[in-house]
């Protein structure tokens, strides 16, 4: 007899406790609601891009040859007018000793073509010579000046080559990046060879960051700009847009727009060529009302309930959307429960949107601070309400 009564005992709270938890669940508030309430907002666009000096200068050779000599390296500061390299000079400076000899000669032809063509003319005004001896002398001076102006050239020529041995900084700033060492031939047959990168101030730097056609649109000059790079996670450096570039970059078949973005690197902390994850602040809202973006989203699954609302919002539609052009607001269908979130069915309300940062919209007009919006709808145990088919699914699910 104990064990029976014990048994009946265990059997009574089982069936207690399953009613219970059934009634609670059946009880249980069908919506999940969040509040109108202030906050601040930001919109933003984000990007990416890589930081730059304002400028860079790629210092090469116009002449080949050999280095004998390099005078900086890598970080190290110049001047402009500084000796940053020396070219093995020698085959110029043989080519300007050819050059000075055959100048020379040329000099001494002419000298003599001269007495010739004095000569000539003496002889000629005794009539010794005929008219053609003396026409060809004068003839022959002129050929003579003209070599040697043409040698004075090929000596100007080569004294250039000389010079051009000599690479200087043709800006005042620090050397970035080295490409040749000492014994190292360049050729300068068809392109100028890069002998080194030089960054104009380190202290002012851009950003050209990759902003995609989508949101190229709200990008305007002096915007101002946050953004973080991989070597310092835990600081965010600021900046301002100063140039939004025409020229299109198809990148993975998405058209993306160059956007400058110029930084401040007093500290000069950061490095060419970084990452820079980049926020363009849009807009910027302080204290205004906001609603989650669930709520913007949320649509009653509940046929009744859906057909009370659609009369509710006086035509406004499900999701409707209509865009006011003169201030960028739109009109959106949000759904609110009454008596502090206690009513029976959601209502359809219209209201006026703002900005959003992707999380919470701005409410304009149509709410006010304290009232309740829902932003999805629960499926108590036990109800019969057939749950929302699966957008990703080919058919309807029960679980």
């Amino acid at each position: 007899m104990k064990w029976w009564v014990i048994i009946g005992l265990v059997a009574a709270g089982i069936g207690f406790g399953g009613w219970y938890w059934k009634q609670r669940a059946n009880t249980a508030p069908p919506y999940q609601t969040r509040v109108v309430a202030r906050g601040d907002l930001i919109q933003t666009v984000t990007a990416t891009g890589q930081l730059n000096p304002v400028v860079n200068v790629q210092v090469g050779s116009q002449i080949s040859g050999t280095i004998l000599k390099l005078f900086v390296d890598f970080n190290s500061p110049v001047q402009a007018g500084q000796v940053v390299a020396q070219l093995d000079p020698a085959t110029y400076q043989a080519n300007v000793h050819q050059a000075e000899g055959e100048l020379a000669n040329a000099r001494a032809n002419r000298e003599l073509a001269r007495i010739n063509a004095a000569r000539a003319r003496e002889l000629f005004e005794a009539k010794l010579i005929p008219q053609s001896e003396r026409d060809q002398s004068v003839a022959t001076l002129q050929q003579a000046e003209a070599t040697v102006t043409i040698r004075e050239a090929a000596l100007a020529r080569a004294q250039i080559d000389l010079a051009r041995c000599t690479i200087y900084s043709p800006v005042d700033g620090s050397v970035i990046s080295r490409s040749v060492d000492v014994g190292q031939t360049v050729a300068a047959s068809l392109s100028a060879p890069t002998l080194f990168v030089i960054a104009n101030d380190l202290a002012k730097m851009q950003i050209n960051a990759n902003v995609a056609e989508a949101d190229v649109g709200g990008i305007e000059i002096g915007q101002v700009v946050n953004f973080t790079v991989d070597a310092f996670p835990r600081r965010t450096f600021p900046g301002r847009v100063i140039q939004v570039r025409n020229s299109p970059v198809t990148i993975q078949n998405v058209v993306t727009y160059d956007t400058v973005v110029a930084v401040d690197n007093a500290d000069l902390k950061l490095k060419p060529g970084m990452t820079a994850n980049v926020s363009i602040i849009l807009a910027q809202r302080e204290n205004v009302l906001t609603i989650p973006n669930a709520a913007l989203r949320f649509r009653p699954v509940d046929e009744a309930a859906a057909k009370t609302n659609q009369t509710a919002s006086a035509g406004a539609g499900r999701g409707s959307r209509r865009r006011n052009q003169d201030d960028g607001q739109t009109s959106r269908t949000v759904y609110t429960l009454a008596n502090g979130g206690k009513g029976a069915a959601p209502v359809a309300v219209t209201i006026e949107t703002g900005i959003g940062d992707g999380v919470a919209t701005e409410v304009v007009s149509g709410l006010q601070e304290g009232d309740v919006v829902v932003t999805s709808q629960t499926q108590p145990t036990g109800s019969n309400t057939t749950p929302a088919a699966n957008p990703f699914g080919g058919g309807m699910r029960r679980f």
